[in-house]
């Protein structure tokens, strides 16, 4: 089932003091509209001026070191993994979030009460699908004895070993499938921590103002002082909370399980730098399957490279003029002498290679089936050819006409038969048969 992007039914304000600040702030949470993502709004400076969520935002500000911070253009948001961690779990894609200060308020510690909030307003269901990252080949950071490595799953899943020196917080393990009921049950509740020892030295800092017995678990060598753990593992589960919050930077959700251990926010920020770097790699290469038929039935060459791997001299398709949408096209390819297999096919008589021409109609065939949004990602590979005719040279000049239709289109092969034409007149034609697979194929 496809899943489609959220926001909030109608807008909602809570309040609190910031962890690390100990300064007031006031959010408000408005709905948004679909493709917009999530932004927030310093409403405390001139001009109101916005921070949206992406990897390009993210801020390792040393003054602040021990919360997740977006920025732009000199304005900050910090602390924003609690909330964003929530956003995640419940899968909200688009999201107005205007602040009063710079950090989001601390609250309980937890995601608790900006999980009650967001369900308070209630959850909207829009009409755009949702995308969703699904991890294509291991990715991995280390850094001493801390690391994170996530793998391709079906699902998001997270384990999480936390390991401490320390008496009471020694090694904690905590694995996880995330869906909205294990979100909401598992991880929302479990809060941010420090041990005893590292309170004065923050508070020395300048750091944790807004820290206090009942929003911090400070933990201390025979235990939790002056409160009580939510969960036997409540610290692991928070380091798991934090993780979701800063990978949702990425501004979408993944499908892969993670592997971390001791990692904190600069290396889950790193991670999600490497996440980053993979997606674009694969929508470099990939299908894109974004063709929109409600702005024309026609794609120009620099969609089709969006669509088609090939790139020179084996791009054989100029246009698609014409697409019913994962159902039948009409492709162009304008033979010209600057083709390169001229050279030697023939320098006396220039004729198009009939393999080239069933090339040029397998292109247009891989245009049309890699729209149909089932094979999102994937790169369809040629794997068989029949009732192959060819009927008339062509030469320099020529237009060929390529008219395909998809007979049959199933999860991992489609069928198509295709005619080549030159002034109204078939040059070629044939019945062809594509596999799928993954795009990363084309880089790993």
């Amino acid at each position: 089932m496809d899943l489609k992007q959220r926001t909030i039914q109608r807008e909602i304000s809570l309040s609190g003091i910031g962890l690390h600040t100990g300064v007031k702030a006031s959010v408000t949470l408005k709905p948004a509209p679909e493709n917009s993502g999530i932004c927030f709004i310093r409403t405390d400076l001139p001009n109101r001026p916005a921070v949206k969520v992406t990897p390009a935002n993210i801020i390792h500000d040393s003054k602040i070191p021990r919360c997740s911070a977006l920025g732009c253009d000199g304005v900050m948001i910090y602390t924003v993994e609690h909330f964003l961690s929530v956003l995640s779990g419940l899968k909200i894609s688009n999201l107005i979030v205007e602040i009063s200060g710079e950090e989001m308020p601390g609250l309980d510690g937890s995601a608790l009460e900006y999980l009650n909030a967001v369900k308070e307003a209630g959850i909207a269901e829009q009409n755009a699908p949702l995308s969703i990252f699904a991890v294509r080949e291991p990715i991995g950071v280390q850094q001493g004895e801390a690391s994170i490595y996530i793998f391709p799953a079906d699902d998001f899943k997270v384990s999480y070993t936390l390991n401490y020196n320390d008496s009471f917080l020694k090694s904690q393990f905590v694995t996880l499938t995330i869906d909205e009921h294990v979100y909401e049950k598992e991880i929302a509740p479990s809060r941010t921590f420090c041990l005893e020892r590292e309170a004065a030295e923050l508070q020395k800092n300048g750091l944790g103002k807004g820290a206090n017995y009942q929003n911090t678990l400070v933990i201390g060598n025979d235990g939790v002082l002056e409160n009580e753990l939510r969960f036997t593992d409540e610290c692991a589960r928070h380091k798991m909370l934090d993780l979701i919050g800063d990978l949702y930077i990425l501004g979408q959700p993944i499908k892969g399980h993670i592997f971390a251990v001791k990692s904190g926010h600069y290396l889950n920020g790193q991670l999600l730098k490497n996440i980053e770097k993979q997606k674009e790699r694969c929508e470099a290469v990939s299908v894109v399957n974004s063709f929109d038929e409600t702005q024309g039935t026609t794609i120009n060459i620099s969609e089709i490279m969006k669509i088609l791997p090939h790139r020179y001299p084996f791009l054989l398709v100029d246009k698609v003029v014409e697409i019913e949408k994962g159902k039948k096209a009409v492709g162009i390819k304008n033979v010209t002498i600057n083709d390169n297999f001229f050279q030697g096919h023939f320098p006396t008589r220039p004729i198009m290679p009939g393999v080239l021409m069933v090339e040029a109609m397998a292109q247009t065939g891989g245009v049309v089936v890699l729209t149909n949004e089932a094979h999102r990602g994937k790169v369809a590979f040629f794997m068989a050819v029949d009732n192959v005719k060819f009927r008339k040279v062509v030469s320099p000049g020529d237009q060929l006409v390529m008219e395909v239709e998809v007979v049959k289109d199933r999860a991992r092969i489609a069928q198509i038969h295709a005619e080549a034409k030159v002034d109204g007149e078939i040059v070629a034609e044939a019945d062809m048969v594509f596999s799928f697979t993954d795009a990363s194929y084309l880089y790993g």
